[in-house]
């Protein structure tokens, strides 16, 4: 029996994806080299297009901070389509870096994050939704943001 595809997973789960963002700044959201795609780092965009905010341990607690990662993924997972025309178009997850806006006392990095992680599993499986990854936590992001994510991608 053949699983069903990210594309189907997605519908499966009935997730409704963000518009993608447009660079706030002077860089390419996503670039192609050979059979890899990086994305730049990604806020959490909401469907009206405008971006969570606040900071974790401050403004929010770690279970919206999660909420607000899984948001991030799914930004991300908008970039991808529109860049490359389809989930179905990515093999794997490689690697994910999870930067969490928070205040110094803040310790569960790593539990934010796994909004987007756990995001990844169930659409690309845990084989190939699950990469490396590193969690860690700043003083501040663009725009006030709780959570920014970069993430890189082995191509199909």
């Amino acid at each position: 029996m053949q699983s069903a595809s990210p594309e189907e997973k997605l519908k499966q789960l009935g997730l409704i994806l963000p518009p993608a963002p447009k660079p706030k700044g002077v860089y390419k959201p996503c670039l192609i080299d050979g059979k890899y795609l990086y994305l730049s780092g990604h806020g959490p965009v909401q469907n009206d297009q405008s971006l969570m905010k606040g900071r974790i341990g401050r403004d929010m607690d770690e279970e919206q901070g999660k909420l607000a990662a899984k948001q991030v993924g799914l930004t991300m997972l908008a970039t991808i389509k529109a860049h490359i025309g389809s989930l179905d178009n990515i093999q794997r997850v490689i690697k994910v870096l999870g930067m969490v806006n928070c205040t110094p006392d803040f310790e569960k990095h790593p539990y934010v994050i796994n909004g987007c992680s756990e995001l990844f599993a169930a659409i690309w499986g845990e084989e190939n939704g699950v990469g490396v990854r590193s969690a860690v936590g700043f003083g501040s992001l663009p725009e006030n943001i709780p959570v920014e994510i970069e993430a890189l991608f082995e191509l199909a």
